[in-house]
């Protein structure tokens, strides 16, 4: 039966409808892992000269050791961000006639395949050739490298269960922030030495093998917990509400004001504040006005008046950005429905053109305020505010084309990447490099006016030929109208 899960696993790679838009993506990555295995080969080989520098009258495994727990500490919170259970993909498996502790055995086991488990072994396996190479007991040095394993793993599990007991609330990364903090601080000012404690119990697995039955006991009972818990809530239906909640309505009668395009400006404003994936878009609009509070006060960053352009598109297009490079992703869940209506497609786009811009004009108006820190920064909000509404709005409903990947509304929205394909990755480019370019150019062979000039007249053409514009972007929409559909239709 796990032969037969592997099989399906290599074919809904190859199958998936995003395969094509997402193979870029994961060409890049690939040479991202690549990198990462290459700098933590390095690491491994000259750690015992580097921690020699650093510690120079301490012992290399040591000194190593004193340093696993902040790697332990770093590496649960690297994955609690990064690293997810695939439970969506053995979904469909649950209406056949299959055992469902072997579905379960199937996902725990294939989180245990994942490249951040096999990450660390690059820097520990050279690090310990090197050190069986200075005369280390080569029977301690096998044992710290399965003793390293072992934890690996057990960081593996444990971060699943941080997960899972934190996923019900909205902010679910408050907890392990807390917790991590916590720990170290108790650390850091010699509360309970935990670093300490935790290096002489490795070294202690190292000399006396038989202590090693600790950690894999440690791993066998988390890997148990989360069969439990996976075992609970791995239903078809376990997505659905178990209990109701009070509705708050709210008035939405101003947009009549816009005419055709009402009815679908309702029906996004309704999406924002009822899913929990789609409210971070709101609740991204402070951070992105508070963007500029990070370099604005700062003196060195009043000489860089060329800078003052991305943060100006940042801050007065954060929702345009954060809401934009989904769309039409946000509808997939019921894209298909939508698509079966009497309804112009060109309406459909005209909506989420008016919200985006709509938005820019509010987060410019709030950020007036940032005149306190020059008037020149003012004028390059007005001048990239403009350049937001003109090109990049085109730009991201452009992008929008070539989404292929669903959205699941009900999930949580901190750090949640799915529906982030290549799209999103590239979409960043045309957006906020290109007008940093075209701004730092000017600015550096003219001056700082001649930057926002440029900028604002290129937002003024982009209104100008807004109409011809969206034809073109609806003509494209309806080109790949299909295969969106079939895309969203899957799960993967």
């Amino acid at each position: 039966m796990i032969k037969h899960f592997l099989s399906l696993e290599w074919k809904s790679f190859f199958r998936s409808a995003s395969f094509g838009k997402s193979l870029g993506i994961k060409i890049f990555m690939g040479f991202l892992s690549l990198y990462f295995m290459g700098m933590f080969l390095f690491i491994g080989f000259f750690m015992d000269k580097i921690l020699k520098e650093v510690y120079p009258a301490m012992d290399p495994l040591i000194a190593f050791n004193g340093l696993i727990f902040f790697w332990i500490l770093g590496d649960l919170l690297m994955r609690f961000f990064f690293q997810k259970l695939p439970t969506m993909s053995v979904k469909p498996m649950l209406t056949l006639p299959i055992k469902r502790k072997t579905i379960v055995h199937f996902v725990l086991g294939k989180s245990v395949t994942s490249f951040i488990n096999f990450l660390p072994l690059f820097a520990i396996i050279p690090f310990g050739i090197k050190l069986i190479s200075n005369d280390y007991n080569v029977s301690i040095i096998l044992i710290w490298i399965l003793t390293m394993v072992i934890l690996t793993l057990i960081n593996n599990f444990l971060n699943f269960i941080i997960e899972s007991l934190s996923a019900e609330t909205e902010l679910s990364f408050l907890p392990i922030i807390l917790f991590a903090g916590a720990i170290f601080a108790l650390d850091h000012f010699n509360i309970v030495n935990i670093s300490e404690a935790l290096s002489n119990g490795i070294l202690a697995i190292s000399e006396h093998p038989v202590f090693i039955t600790i950690p894999i006991v440690i791993l066998i009972v988390l890997y148990v917990y989360n069969f439990k818990i996976l075992r609970q809530k791995l239903f078809l239906d376990s997505s659905l509400k178990t209990k109701t909640q009070e509705v708050n309505t709210a008035n939405l009668e101003w947009t009549k004001s816009f005419g055709d395009i009402a009815p679908f400006m309702q029906l996004d404003l309704k999406l924002l504040w009822r899913n929990k994936r789609s409210k971070s878009s709101i609740w991204m609009l402070a951070l992105g006005l508070l963007y500029g509070l990070f370099f604005y006060p700062q003196p060195m960053y009043q000489d860089m008046p060329w800078f003052f352009a991305f943060i100006g598109i940042f801050v007065t297009g954060i929702f345009l950005i954060n809401f934009g490079q989904f769309i039409p992703a946000w509808d997939s869940g019921y894209y298909k429905l939508l698509m079966s209506q009497n309804i112009k497609y060109e309406q459909y786009l005209k909506s989420k053109f008016t919200l985006m811009a709509l938005s820019v004009a509010i987060l410019f108006v709030l950020s007036i305020p940032y005149v306190y820190f020059g008037w020149k920064i003012l004028l390059a909000h007005f001048a990239a505010a403009i350049y937001n509404v003109g090109v990049n709005t085109h730009v991201i409903l452009y992008g929008g084309s070539f989404n292929r990947k669903k959205i699941d509304l009900d999930k949580k929205a901190a750090f949640n990447y799915q529906g982030t394909g290549a799209v999103q990755w590239l979409i960043g480019i045309p957006l906020m490099l290109l007008p940093l370019g075209i701004f730092g150019v000017a600015y550096f062979l003219v001056g700082f006016e001649m930057g926002c000039l440029i900028l604002a007249v290129l937002g003024i053409v982009g209104v100008v030929f807004h109409q011809k514009l969206m034809k073109a972007i609806t003509g494209k929409y309806l080109e790949s109208k299909y295969k969106m559909i079939d895309a969203f239709d899957q799960n993967n």
